[in-house]
């Protein structure tokens, strides 16, 4: 009777761990995001934080906006139908413009100043109230690179030097407020486009150029279509790896801290490979033709920022947290 009954306690046990496991198993963590699968945050997500969540959810990646339309991750997250994207904080801003801060011209000035803002209290009113409002857990910041000018006009046609010389500049652009006003602001006019249309709409003209990184560009073949880049370096921009509050919600302190940890980890891999693509890719884009040059970046920093002066988006910056942001990378 007592083997019985020990075995039966046993039998139970281990059903019960069994079906934990599979219940475990079916975290289903997908990320929507208009970036390809070799871009080097889709690479290091893949490899580094699917790798490290695998005992407790599958990752389950969706790249080139397949699964929910580009600038509409954030509502899918906070609707319930996704679990992961990576955000920007052109899109926070739509729903909180004091991210606009975040997406300002010459205001980041490095990879490892992003880190310092973002890990610094003064981020913490910032994830409050994106966690309290849209249930959304901004847990990694992510590098995307320095962005630049990349036009089809060649440097005889069109020699950026100064904001002046891109009047008349059709530029893509994102088509938030905040990436719309970044394009006026470097002097051009700004076009609102999707991701994905940008290769065509260059090959065929109707849009004169684009600005990204030097790894964006080559990772989507836009040095294909395009005849120069101006070195403009005016975003240091970056993206938040964005989680469901609801899904964190239901995981055990030990699986959240994973978790976090999965995504500081795929953000720091991201971010040193994307270091090293951009130091090696000048000579490979001139290889291909394209004429890469460094501006007068005086020029363009005093330009930017004087646009931001009295703007509706420098009115929604909480007082003192430029400053603040400014201190952390002296």
């Amino acid at each position: 009777m007592k083997l019985s009954i020990k075995t039966s306690v046993a039998a139970l046990i281990s059903a019960a761990v069994l079906a934990g496991a599979a219940s475990a198993q079916d975290i289903k963590l997908r990320m929507s995001t208009p970036a390809s699968e070799t871009d080097q945050r889709s690479v290091a997500l893949a490899e580094v934080f699917a790798s490290a969540v695998a005992d407790f959810a599958t990752y389950e990646p969706h790249y080139n906006a397949s699964l929910i339309a580009q600038n509409s991750e954030l509502e899918a997250i906070a609707s319930g139908d996704l679990e992961m994207s990576i955000a920007s904080a052109q899109e926070l801003a739509q729903f909180f413009p004091e991210f606009s801060i975040f997406a300002t011209g010459y205001v980041h000035q490095s990879a490892e100043h992003q880190v310092a803002v973002f890990n610094d209290a003064l981020m913490d009113p910032f994830k409050q109230k994106v966690e309290d409002e849209l249930g959304i857990k901004l847990l990694a910041v992510m590098y995307l690179g320095k962005r630049h000018v990349n036009l089809r006009q060649c440097k005889d046609e069109v020699d950026v030097q100064t904001p002046a010389d891109l009047a008349g500049i059709n530029l893509r652009m994102p088509g938030t407020d905040a990436w719309q006003f970044l394009g006026k602001a470097l002097g051009a006019n700004p076009t609102p486009m999707a991701f994905t249309e940008v290769y065509t709409a260059l090959q065929t003209g109707s849009v004169d150029g684009q600005d990204n990184p030097l790894p964006t560009v080559v990772d989507a073949k836009f040095f294909e279509v395009t005849c120069q880049i101006a070195l403009t370096s005016h975003l240091v921009d970056l993206n938040y790896v964005a989680f469901s509050k609801a899904v964190w919600d239901e995981l055990t302190p030990e699986q959240q801290a994973t978790v976090k940890k999965a995504a500081e980890d795929a953000a720091e891999s991201g971010r040193q490979a994307q270091l090293k693509k951009e130091a090696d890719l000048g000579a490979f884009l001139e290889d291909n033709g394209l004429t890469l040059y460094e501006p007068d970046l005086a020029a363009f920093r005093s330009h930017v920022q004087a646009q931001y002066k009295g703007s509706e988006f420098a009115a929604s910056w909480p007082e003192g947290v430029l400053d603040k942001i400014n201190a952390l990378g002296e």
